[in-house]
């Protein structure tokens, strides 16, 4: 038992690692000497030295992938927490229904703001030489995770 609480507990943290470095760094969007994510466009040099940052556009899909990345941290933080509430009080024989249910919130939110930036990507970088960069691949490997771990906690009963 200790033994999967563990693997549980390793698996909601590697979760909550990608969610907060794809929502942090600032590589959803790459190519041609410039890095794009959620807050900033910036511009490289040929060395990779950044060289100007400016502020993301106020597009309304942009803001929405935001909130939507900033709930799913938030909500995966949120079901850590009260994993550990319920571990020391919830019955024996117990489910940890409200963990599993904010951690499916959060592969939901991550989901959500992933599709959002794939369709409407173009609209706002319309270059041929861009692609995606490591930090939106990180958001879509968090999202069947995220799903995953909550469903380990849905389905969990509590033992002594």
């Amino acid at each position: 038992m200790l033994l999967l609480l563990l693997g549980i507990i390793v698996l909601h943290v590697a979760v909550l690692v990608l969610l907060f470095v794809s929502t942090i760094v600032s590589q959803w969007m790459v190519g041609n000497g410039h890095s794009t994510d959620l807050w900033q466009n910036c511009t490289t040099s040929s060395l990779g030295n950044v060289q100007h940052c400016f502020m993301s556009s106020a597009n309304e899909w942009l803001q929405s992938v935001q909130a939507t990345m900033i709930l799913s941290v938030i909500f995966s933080v949120l079901s850590l927490f009260l994993f550990f509430c319920q571990l020391f009080t919830l019955t024996k024989g117990g489910r940890f229904y409200i963990t599993g249910v904010f951690q499916i919130l959060a592969g939901l939110c991550v989901m959500s703001a992933a599709s959002i930036y794939t369709v409407r990507h173009p609209d706002w970088h319309g270059g041929s030489g861009d692609s995606y960069g490591f930090a939106y691949i990180l958001a879509w490997v968090a999202f069947p995770l995220a799903l995953l771990s909550g469903v380990i906690y849905v389905i969990l009963r509590k033992r002594e």
